[in-house]
């Protein structure tokens, strides 16, 4: 007899899409019955998510993707990560008085990167018109979706703030001055005026292509950008420091700048090649991670046991230490991932696993560039001097201005065999104001740089930030075959590689592994203001058992006992050899939905 789940795994051979939020996946699904493609549903659906998840991203944001296109036979990376800004020195923000850029406000902004990402998806691989992607979005936006409980709870949490300071935010999430309530249908009108207005000027020009870039110039050196830049030329705003600064993005950093294509890194694992994002994404400590394990004997270990959390965990804390020592911007770093990645050095990490939890950061040594992992361990001993947001005591307007946001994530897998994983975040209500008449804010993803000189990801201008987003394709014999990823910051490639592990070695399907006891370290470095480490410290579901806990603790390891169906929202989906569709979603928040025929 089957594994109870919470809900049944999909399977069709039509089509299958996944993501975080119902409506997303309804409005995919609908496309894909309407001819379009696994892109045109991506597409929809990530600007779909932007309206019904405002707090875990939106137009203002940023999206990295990856997808197989049947027609090319070929595996890309979408890189929809937004640039930083001309005026984005390391001088500049040490004379506003930082050490650390804030978590929110205007200087934590990037160029952002979602909508040319989405327009340049649509363009080289969909089929469908511009009108027909982006109609949902608008219908959304002008009429109404029932507005999540957690997006409630954000307002709330945020409305002082709102209030007194980011009074466009307060228009925008607080219709009539009031918090809308859990379920209530809510809108936002002045991003439908956006969309409507993007939507008439491309189609001034008659084509699909022609229309996709007649949008994206309208948004990167038209009307968008300027509103954008003009709004930014005055506005001085409370950030997460609780103090108010100008930021430095200008009209003229979003028209240089686009989307682009890149060839994914792999890593093979038995008979998988898994596909990421370059180290400008941490995407790579999932392969390393995976390199770490095939020396541990991972592949015997009970795949729900002590060995496997505790064997896991510690692999991961090593990749981590090493995304911290040496991921930035390829384009500006020449990031040692050959080495990184080779057998040899897996198996010397493989060596530093023993039987309990290590509480070092322990970055591998590579000829040359010590000196940078010497400067992750004393990044990852510091103390924040002053500590705000979820850390403060006393309720500051700091201590609003500080709430972090999270991320969304889709797949989808078309009857042709195009596959789509995207994991699109930023501009999230909390990251900073409204931008006065575009009814969206724009992201806060330059946190992830740091102030100091010298380091792969040290900020400056025209650098990638190092994101945390990270969705994934996999290859199974040669032949591509699933699609995966889930939002969750530091943890994405932690509940990823956990995903991938037990549906390689356990037997279950996409939905039983999903539905399993989930957990991840929070030894290294956060990649969020204000970027601590807990070293030792790891959570875990309270499913996994009274037994793994203990004897986890017994190890070494800080356990911190998470709520019931509290840890990961992955989705997946997958494409089996005799053309078997399949499709999984988290049953955590009550929000993923799989579809399928």
């Amino acid at each position: 007899m089957a594994a109870f789940t919470t809900r049944p795994e999909i399977t069709g051979t039509f089509g299958v899409v996944t993501s975080t939020h119902w409506l997303a996946s309804a409005v995919g699904f609908g496309l894909l019955e309407k001819g379009g493609n696994a892109f045109d549903a991506a597409v929809a659906m990530g600007l779909v998510l932007q309206v019904v998840e405002p707090h875990l991203n939106g137009p203002g944001g940023e999206v990295p993707a990856l997808i197989y296109s049947a027609r090319e036979d070929a595996v890309s990376v979408l890189c929809g990560q937004g640039a930083a800004p001309q005026g984005a020195t390391i001088a500049h923000y040490r004379n506003e008085g930082l050490d650390l850029i804030p978590g929110s406000g205007l200087l934590a902004t990037v160029i952002p990167g979602a909508f040319d990402a989405w327009m340049l998806m649509l363009r080289d691989h969909g089929t469908m018109s511009l009108r027909e992607v982006l109609e949902p979005a608008i219908y959304y936006a002008r009429h109404g979706h029932p507005v999540l409980e957690r997006v409630s709870q954000a307002i709330e949490g945020l409305a002082d703030l709102f209030r007194t300071e980011w009074t466009s935010s307060a228009e925008t999430w607080m219709p009539g001055g009031n918090v809308p309530v859990a379920g209530a249908l809510f809108r936002n009108p002045v991003l439908a005026d956006t969309w409507d207005k993007v939507l008439t000027e491309a189609e001034t020009v008659s084509g699909r292509e022609a229309q996709v870039e007649k949008a994206r110039e309208t948004f990167y050196r038209g009307f968008v950008a300027e509103r954008i830049g003009a709004y930014l030329e005055s506005a001085c705003v409370m950030d997460g420091t609780g103090e108010r600064r100008k930021g430095v993005l200008s009209a003229d950093d979003m028209a240089g700048w686009q989307a682009n294509w890149e060839a994914p890194l792999r890593g093979d694992y038995g008979d998988w090649t898994v596909c990421k994002t370059g180290p400008w994404g941490q995407g790579p400590v999932l392969l390393q991670s995976l390199k770490i394990l095939e020396h541990s004997g991972i592949s015997d270990m009970p795949p729900l046991g002590a060995d496997f959390v505790h064997t896991t965990v510690e692999a991961m804390k090593l990749a981590y230490a090493d995304r911290d020592a040496y991921y930035g911007d390829p384009d500006f770093f020449d990031v040692p991932m050959q080495q990184l990645l080779s057998e040899d050095y897996a198996r010397a990490r493989a060596g530093l696993i023993g039987e309990n939890a290590s509480l070092d950061q322990r970055p591998g040594r590579i000829a040359g560039l010590q000196h940078l992992a010497e400067a992750a361990v004393a990044q990852a001993g510091a103390e924040t001097a002053v500590l705000v947001g979820a850390d403060a005591g006393e309720p500051t307007m700091a201590h609003l201005a500080n709430r972090k946001g999270d991320t969304v994530h889709l797949d989808v897998i078309d009857r042709w065999g195009n596959m789509v994983s995207a994991t699109p975040s930023g501009g999230w209500l909390q990251s900073s104001p409204i931008i006065p008449g575009l009814g969206f804010a724009l992201n806060s993803r330059a946190q992830m740089f740091w102030l100091d000189e010298g380091l792969p990801t040290s900020l400056g201008p025209g650098r990638r930030p190092r994101t945390t987003l990270t969705p994934s394709l996999a290859l199974h014999e040669g032949r591509p075959n699933l699609v995966f990823g889930t939002p969750g910051g530091d943890q994405q490639d932690q509940w990823q590689l956990i995903f991938f592990l037990r549906l390689v070695h356990g037997g279950g399907n996409m939905q039983e592994v999903i539905d399993g006891p989930l957990f991840h370290s929070m030894h290294f470095t956060g990649s969020f203001y204000p970027r601590r480490a807990m070293p030792g410290r790891m959570m875990i579901e309270p499913a996994a058992g009274e037994g793994v806990i203990a004897e986890l603790r017994r190890r070494g390891h800080e356990v911190e006992v998470a709520a019931p169906w509290s840890v990961g929202r992955l989705t997946a989906a997958a494409r089996d050899a005799d053309g078997l569709l399949r499709a999984a979603a988290t049953p955590r928040l009550m929000q993923a939905y799989a579809v399928g025929r």
